[in-house]
């Protein structure tokens, strides 16, 4: 069995050079400059907020403020669990939404047509069934 160098004797190409580790870690130093960058203008901009912003407390700005009602009472509220149901089901279908249009393009190219129609048409399934578990359980009727 020949070796790289064998082979590269016997054409008369070269070997192909290694790149140095100088080299190697010069390309990471530009991302991490511009982290160092973006680092310190975040820095900037909220030391410049701070220096710059008036600070007058009052009785009122101390107050807790939540949509423009005085809160009156406890800070524990009963909420539906229902309302998680439904906001969970909807980032299922928001997700399925957002793989649909990768799927779409890829589609229409040749040679991935029946292969991404069978992987779409699998995990539709799996959301179909998905739903029709939530049905099953009552899920999706609003009380």
């Amino acid at each position: 069995m020949a070796t790289l160098n064998d082979m590269a004797a016997s054409h008369h190409t070269a070997v192909p050079q290694y790149i140095a580790a100088s080299e190697y870690f010069r390309s990471y130093s530009v991302v991490g400059l511009l982290a160092a960058v973006g680092v310190l203008f975040v820095a900037v901009a909220f030391g410049a907020g701070r220096l710059l912003r008036p600070v007058v407390p009052t009785p009122e700005k101390l107050l807790t403020y939540e949509c423009g009602v005085d809160p009156v009472g406890e800070g524990w509220a009963h909420t539906q669990v229902r309302y998680y149901v439904y906001a969970f089901l909807y980032v299922i279908f928001a997700v399925d939404s957002i793989f649909l249009f990768p799927w779409a393009t890829v589609f229409a190219a040749p040679g991935y047509g029946a292969a991404t129609l069978v992987e779409m048409f699998i995990f539709l399934g799996f959301l179909a069934v998905g739903l029709l578990y939530a049905y099953k359980k009552g899920v999706l009727t609003w009380t």
